[in-house]
C-alpha cells in the first residue's frame, strides 16, 4: 500500500508551493556544506602549503567520483518523482533499490581499482616529495569512505525524489557540522595532521550514512521501500536512471574541465596574478549561486512528478515559477556583490603581498556579479530536462554553456579583441547570456511540445473509452 508522506503530498500539490518548500531546506544544506569546505581548507592550511597542495592534488579525482555518484542520485530522483506522479509505488521502490545497488557496486569498484594506480595518477600532476607523500596519505584514507559517500549521494537523490528535502538537509548538515568539529580535534589536538583531516571526513560521511540507513532500513518511514523481493523491470529502470545520471555526471566533469582551459586564457592575459584574481572572484560567484542549486533540485523533483501525472500545465507552472523565484534571488545576490565588491575584495587582499590584487579583484567581482541572475534560465531548464528524463538535453546545455560559449567568447575577447584580463570576465558573462537565452527558448519549446503530446494522449484515451 502507498504511504501518505508529506513529501509525496507536496509533490502532488500546488507546484509553486512545492518549489519553495522543497528549495529552502536544500539551500540551507548546501550553504552549510560550502561553509564546511571553507573551514576545512582553513584548518588544513595551518599545516603548511604542502598539506593544502596535497589535498588540492586529490581534489580533481575526488570531483570526478562525486560527479558519477551525484549523477546516479539525480537519475534516481528523476525516476522516483516520475513514478510518484504516475502513482506507481512499486516501480519507485525498484528505482530506489537499483540506484543504491549501483552506488554500492560503483563505490567498491572505485575503491579496489583506485588503490593500485593512485600513486601513478597523482604523479601525473608533477607532484613530488612531501606534497606527493601527503596527497597519497590523504587520498588513501578518503578512498576507504568512497562507498559510503556513493551511498549518501544516491540516498539524498532518493529523498529529493520523494519530496523529503528536510531529511536530506538533516543528513548533509550532520556530516558537515560534525566534520567542522572533528577537524581541529584530529588535526591538532590528536596531532594526526593531514591524516586527521581525512579521518574526520570519513567519520562524518559514516555518521550521515548511519542516519540515512536508519530511515531506510530500520524505521522504514520513507515513501520508498528498499527491497529485493518485488523488483520490477530491472533493465528498463536501470536504463532510465542512467539515461539521466550519466549525462548529468558528464556535464559536471565537462564544467570542471572547461575551467582548465579558462585558466590558460587567464595566464596569457594576466599571469599568476590573473589566476589569483579569478580563483578569488569565482569562489564568491559560486557561493552566490548556492541558493539557485537548491531550487534546481526542487525543479527536478516537481517537474518529474508533473511529467509522471502527464500534467503539462503543472510542469510549465513549476518551471516558470522557479525561474522567477531564482531570478529574484539572483538579482538580490548580484546587487549585494556589486555594492560591496570592495569589502569582499578586502577579505582576499588584506595582507600587504596580496594588496596588489585589490583593484582588479573589485572590477572582476562587479562584472561577474551580473553572471548570477542569468544562471536560473539555464540551470533550471537543465533541471527540468533531468526531471522529465531527457538527460542528453541536460548534457547539451552544459556543453553549450561551458565549452562552446564561455570558452569561445573568452577567446574572442582576449585573443582577438585584446581586452586582456577583463576580456575573460566579459567573455564568460556574454557567453552565459547567449547560452541561457538559447537554453530557455529550448525549455519553453519542450514544455509546449509536452502540452501538445499530453493533450493528444488524453484525446486518444477518451476516444478509446467511448468506443
Amino acid at each position: 500500500m502507498e504511504k501518505d508522506t508529506k513529501g509525496v503530498s507536496l509533490l502532488r500539490s500546488d507546484p509553486k508551493k512545492a518549489i519553495v518548500k522543497l528549495s529552502l531546506p536544500m539551500m540551507v544544506a548546501l550553504i552549510v556544506q560550502a561553509l564546511y569546505n571553507l573551514v576545512d581548507s582553513i584548518w588544513v592550511a595551518g599545516l603548511g602549503p604542502e598539506a593544502l597542495a596535497g589535498i588540492g592534488l586529490f581534489f580533481p579525482i575526488f570531483m570526478i567520483i562525486l560527479a558519477f555518484s551525484g549523477g546516479i542520485g539525480v537519475g534516481a530522483s528523476s525516476v522516483i518523482s516520475r513514478k510518484i506522479g504516475e502513482k506507481n509505488k512499486q516501480q519507485a521502490d525498484s528505482a530506489a533499490t537499483y540506484s543504491i545497488t549501483l552506488a554500492l557496486i560503483f563505490g567498491v569498484l572505485v575503491t579496489i581499482g583506485a588503490f593500485p594506480i593512485l600513486g601513478s595518477i597523482l604523479k601525473l600532476t608533477g607532484a613530488t616529495g612531501k606534497t606527493l607523500e601527503l596527497a597519497m596519505r590523504y587520498s588513501r584514507i578518503i578512498l576507504i569512505g568512497i562507498t559510503l559517500l556513493m551511498f549518501n549521494n544516491v540516498v539524498n537523490g532518493i529523498l529529493r525524489g520523494e519530496g523529503d528535502t528536510k531529511r536530506s538537509m538533516h543528513a548533509i548538515t550532520l556530516g558537515a557540522v560534525l566534520n567542522i568539529f572533528l577537524d581541529p580535534l584530529f588535526i591538532y589536538t590528536f596531532g594526526w595532521g593531514i591524516d586527521g583531516a581525512a579521518y574526520a571526513t570519513v567519520i562524518s560521511i559514516a555518521a550521515s550514512t548511519l542516519l540515512m540507513a536508519n530511515w531506510l532500513f530500520f524505521k522504514r518511514n520513507t515513501y520508498v521501500s528498499i527491497s529485493f523481493k518485488h523488483l520490477q523491470e530491472g533493465k528498463k529502470i536501470i536504463a532510465d536512471i542512467l539515461r539521466v545520471g550519466i549525462p548529468t555526471s558528464l556535464g559536471q566533469i565537462i564544467m570542471s574541465t572547461s575551467n582548465f582551459i579558462l585558466n590558460r586564457f587567464i595566464i596569457v592575459a594576466g599571469g599568476d596574478v590573473g589566476v589569483a584574481i579569478f580563483t578569488s572572484a569565482w569562489r564568491i560567484i559560486n557561493f552566490g549561486t548556492i541558493p539557485l542549486m537548491g531550487i534546481a533540485n526542487a525543479v527536478t523533483s516537481v517537474t518529474g512528478a508533473a511529467y509522471g501525472e502527464r500534467n503539462a500545465k503543472k510542469l510549465e507552472s513549476a518551471y516558470l515559477f522557479a525561474i522567477k523565484f531564482g531570478l529574484t534571488i539572483g538579482l538580490c545576490t548580484m546587487a549585494l556583490i556589486f555594492l560591496f565588491a570592495s569589502k569582499i575584495a578586502f577579505i582576499f587582499t588584506y595582507s600587504e603581498s596580496a594588496s596588489v590584487l585589490f583593484d582588479d579583484l573589485v572590477k572582476a567581482l562587479k562584472v561577474l556579479s551580473f553572471f548570477i541572475p542569468t544562471v536560473p534560465f539555464g540551470m533550471f531548464t537543465s533541471a527540468m530536462f533531468q526531471g522529465i528524463g531527457h538527460g542528453i538535453k541536460s548534457l547539451a546545455v552544459s556543453i553549450l554553456r561551458t565549452v562552446v560559449l564561455h570558452i569561445f567568447f573568452s577567446w574572442l575577447f582576449v585573443f582577438v579583441l585584446n581586452l586582456g584580463l577583463k576580456g575573460v570576465w566579459w567573455g564568460m558573462l556574454c557567453g552565459n547570456i547567449v547560452a541561457e537565452a538559447v537554453t530557455f527558448a529550448w525549455g519553453i519549446m519542450t514544455s509546449k511540445n509536452l502540452r501538445r503530446n499530453f493533450g493528444a494522449e488524453t484525446s486518444k484515451a477518451m476516444v478509446q473509452c467511448n468506443n
